[in-house]
């Protein structure tokens, strides 16, 4: 092999792969990122069997070839390089030579042969969208995967397109947090489940550019999203999800809405507290135009008022300030409804208008 590209390209295709390139396995193969020659163009691999990325840059290619150099030095290598081209080459004993200005560096290659395939996705079934979009919706769902593995397919989110919209859920047994999005084109019918370690690592990887769009594959055992430059693919969760709608009941005896940024300071300013009390609850006390916000620890108390707009009868509940926390932070509105049935009930942070996200909380019992 031999081929030549641009530092930062280089840079940024290993950064891409690196997501997918396993730190811990039995099979040393699985620690390197695989280099092929195509053309004019340079296509990096990772892929730990379960996650596969693949990156393509454009390439002067003298040689071609196919070798898989270890991960984390090829990496550290390729960041410490001079902003310069870099030239890579292989010869017949597998040594690999990378040279960039007045730096010159040899590592011991292996042959790509040995390096396990992306699983081949037939491209038919698509949605597309934009990656902003994509990486918002992840951004505010991604935080209730369940990391237990007590039950796997919590693991992991749902993704469902019915009604001409794309759905993304996920419960941890103590929230469900829901996000939809309208798609521009009618589709099929479909729901996966698909690791919350997935969703994680490619949201770093998605653009926030406005003309930036992904399309998504999807078969039995794989999703696959194609970003155009490079591509992830994925082994979907078995199993049966949640029947999240049922969660979401719009009946209530108590509603407010609340300035959401105003609640999120109050709610983090009464964790102060509460964090250092062994997980115990904020009360919240709702009674005509106001919220009351306390914690009561050893460690002391807190008090917080703001005002509010009160459907409904007064009610005082109880909550794990984390958990509240986690969807304020993420809703971009500036305004929320929150609805309630009763203090034993889950809670409801929805739009004041819409209903494009929801989130489940379950309250604490309170030991009154």
């Amino acid at each position: 092999m031999k081929v030549s590209c641009t530092k930062n390209d280089l840079l940024n295709s290993v950064n891409i792969v690196l997501k997918a390139v396993s730190s811990r396995t039995t099979l040393p193969i699985l620690e390197c990122i695989l280099l092929e020659t195509d053309q004019n163009a340079l296509k990096l691999t990772g892929n730990d069997l379960e996650l596969g990325i693949e990156s393509t840059i454009p390439a002067t290619v003298e040689k071609s070839g196919c070798i898989a150099l270890e991960a984390k030095i090829f990496s550290e290598i390729v960041r410490k390089l001079p902003e310069d081209e870099v030239k890579i080459t292989v010869d017949a004993n597998l040594m690999a030579t990378i040279k960039c200005a007045n730096s010159e560096f040899k590592i011991a290659a292996q042959s790509g042969t040995d390096f396990p395939e992306l699983p081949k996705i037939e491209r038919d079934k698509s949605i597309t969208l934009k990656q902003s979009t994509l990486k918002d919706m992840i951004r505010q769902t991604i935080f209730s995967v369940a990391t237990e593995e007590t039950r796997p397919i919590l693991t992991g989110e749902l993704i469902q397109i019915k009604n001409g919209a794309l759905h993304m859920v996920s419960v941890d047994g103590y929230r469900v947090s829901y996000r939809k999005t309208p798609l521009s084109v009618e589709n099929e019918e479909n729901e996966v489940v698909v690791p919350g370690k997935t969703l994680g690592e490619i949201s770093k990887i998605f653009s926030s550019e406005e003309e930036d769009q992904v399309s998504i594959y999807f078969t039995d055992k794989h999703i696959l999203f194609d970003l155009g430059d490079s591509t992830v693919v994925s082994r979907l969760l078995e199993g049966e999800f949640l029947k999240y709608e049922n969660s979401f009941s719009e009946d209530y005896e108590t509603r407010i809405t609340v300035d959401r940024k105003a609640l999120l300071m109050s709610i983090e300013r009464a964790a102060l507290i509460s964090r250092e009390g062994k997980k115990n609850p904020i009360k919240m006390e709702m009674d005509s135009d106001r919220l009351v916000i306390t914690s009561n620890t050893e460690l002391g108390t807190a008090h917080e008022e703001l005002p509010v707009n009160l459907e409904g009868k007064d009610l005082m509940i109880a909550f794990n300030p984390k958990y509240l926390i986690d969807a304020l932070k993420v809703i971009d509105d500036d305004e929320v409804a929150i609805l309630f049935m009763s203090s034993l009930n889950p809670c409801i942070i929805q739009p004041v208008n819409g209903n494009e996200y929801k989130y489940l909380i379950l309250p604490i019992r309170l030991n009154v």
